[in-house]
């Protein structure tokens, strides 16, 4: 029995046929977008459930958001930590217990007796989502040539893209048809086919990283400096940002923030290597990463109260017309990601960007029409598209292969921060410019400028920064890591 329990934590080696294969590499790119579509799949579906959820448990609005809440704060606080651990112990072994965790959560929500329950569930679930996203970049980064990183990781991103515009479809089909609990279900065979991929097509961990005493310390600060952080902007949607409750939880954050800081730059074995900033290509990519999703999730947050309340577009209508951005997004990728390798491709990332900027300055000013809007989603969905792939890669090959775990979680975690500060920047910026308007549509409409020029504005500033970045990197901080 003893020798079974240790077994699991031994990655196996994968069947000779598979491993010899001249395509293997591409093997383990497709078990990773596996789980990217499963993720975005299950993050679009779940919003769409909150008014069933509402009547169904009889629960308030505020009640029903930590559905989602729960989610984003375990994963966003645990993403730096999984990379770390990863690294030490082995990419294949989590990310392939990753699809056995989140799955069985999945079922495990679909059972949820209690709103309660179900909270619970999907904290547990986002541990799971946690231990598959920070390793999905790093699998691909460490398994690929560096020239492939790119396409590998255009891949990724266009199976990412998929699962984000079909879930709104998939989800109100299933909500309609069989109720909320299969929206969660239906990750049950999907995480089944993810373990028996992870399991016989990813190769064992190379390039791991010395065993090292786990930073309890820094995981302790930086876990609830990131979920209070989180727990502020949401309740600050409903209460306002300004009042007692909300302003002591971010002096809070930024206190704990600040301590784990400097706990870090002291720490023999922190949980999150300082001089991985020291490189100006992955300080500046992780920057621009975090603007590039706050302006992806404020969009996709304000344009269907623009469509729904401004316009009366129906919201089957508006799941359509949304999903135009992310399906721009998913064919531009691949192409972006063969491209990612080129000494100009951060001079792509940066047009993407501006043209992100562009579309939603447009958007601000001559949205008149339901076809513009489409065109404008589309435009922003191919400068996203252009920008992700090569950014990520510059991201992940400016690194050491024994920190990539770490890399990658820290590049997923701007994904969850992005897309809680894209809702509460859109979020706020139309709620300040629709108040004063007697009429509702003219509210709406005036709202609507607002955050899209906003968001305009912080996507024109990741462009700049892509631009004042350039195609350098200090290989004296690489050098110095891979020599320990």
């Amino acid at each position: 029995m003893r020798r079974f329990v240790a077994e699991l934590f031994v990655e196996p080696r994968r069947p000779p046929a598979i491993r010899d294969h001249p395509r293997a590499p591409w093997l383990v790119v497709a078990t990773v977008c596996v789980g990217a579509f499963m993720g975005q799949l299950d993050a679009s579906i779940v919003t769409l459930a909150f008014p069933t959820l509402e009547r169904d448990f009889a629960a308030s609005v505020a009640s029903v958001e930590w559905v989602a809440l729960a989610y984003l704060v375990v994963l966003a606080g645990t993403l730096t930590a999984v990379g770390h651990f990863a690294d030490m112990v082995g990419r294949k072994l989590l990310y392939t217990y990753g699809f056995i965790v989140f799955a069985a959560a999945s079922v495990a929500c679909g059972l949820a007796p209690n709103l309660g329950s179900l909270v619970a569930f999907r904290a547990v679930q986002a541990l799971g989502a946690a231990m598959l996203q920070a390793n999905s970049v790093a699998l691909i980064a460490t398994a690929l040539p560096r020239d492939a990183v790119g396409a590998g990781l255009g891949a990724q991103g266009a199976a990412q893209a998929l699962g984000l515009a079909l879930g709104p479809t998939v989800g109100g089909v299933l909500i309609d048809t069989l109720g909320w609990r299969w929206i969660f279900f239906v990750n049950g065979p999907v995480g089944l086919l993810g373990v028996l991929a992870g399991w016989f097509f990813l190769p064992r961990s190379r390039d791991l990283a010395a065993r090292a005493p786990f930073d309890w310390t820094g995981l302790v600060l930086l876990l609830p400096a990131i979920g209070l952080g989180l727990i502020g902007l949401s309740a600050g949607q409903h209460s306002g940002y300004m009042t007692p409750g909300v302003l002591a939880e971010f002096v809070v954050s930024a206190f704990l923030l600040g301590g784990f800081i400097r706990h870090e730059r002291r720490c023999d074995h922190p949980l999150l290597e300082p001089r991985l900033f020291a490189d100006r290509v992955f300080s500046s990519g992780i920057v621009a990463g975090l603007l590039a999703f706050l302006v992806l999730f404020g969009t996709l947050f304000v344009v269907p109260f623009f469509l729904e309340n401004g316009h009366g577009v129906a919201p089957a209508r508006t799941g359509l017309i949304v999903s135009a951005l992310p399906a721009a997004l998913g064919l531009i990728a691949p192409w972006a990601g063969r491209r990612a390798a080129r000494p100009w491709a951060f001079l792509l990332s940066a047009a993407g960007l501006t043209l992100v900027g562009a579309a939603l300055l447009a958007a601000g000013f001559v949205s008149r029409g339901i076809a513009v809007v489409v065109v404008i989603l589309a435009a922003v969905g191919l400068g996203l598209g252009a920008f992700n792939p090569p950014n990520n890669t510059a991201i992940m090959t400016s690194v050491p292969r024994q920190r990539s775990g770490q890399a990658a979680g820290i590049l997923n975690t701007t994904r969850a921060l992005g897309s809680a500060l894209g809702i509460a920047v859109a979020g706020g910026a139309f709620d300040a410019a629709r108040h004063g308007y007697t009429h509702p549509t003219l509210g709406v409409t005036a709202g609507f400028r607002a955050a899209v020029i906003t968001l305009s504005g912080f996507a024109l500033a990741a462009a700049a920064l892509t631009l004042v970045r350039g195609a350098k990197r200090r290989p004296s901080v690489t050098a110095a890591m891979n020599h320990q």
